[in-house]
């Protein structure tokens, strides 16, 4: 994603994955989970703030700054 969500703990660059495109396609459910597979967020997209991952990426991690228990 191209944005910080800083109320779910998200910076931009992170990875979700797309579980639903809305009709006509400008907007998407994203769902972010830890590497560890918990739920840290599922939330609504407009199209240019999301994109694919491009070849040649590789993936890193970091700790979500904030607990998942808050969210």
């Amino acid at each position: 994603m191209d944005i910080d969500l800083p109320e779910h703990g998200l910076v931009a660059g992170d990875i979700g994955n797309v579980v639903l495109v809305h009709p006509g396609g400008e907007k998407y459910d994203v769902e972010f989970v830890t590497l560890k597979g918990e739920m840290v967020a599922v939330v609504t997209l407009d199209k240019g703030q999301i994109r694919e991952i491009r070849d040649g990426e590789v993936g890193s991690a970091r700790r979500l700054s904030v607990p998942l228990d808050v969210m």
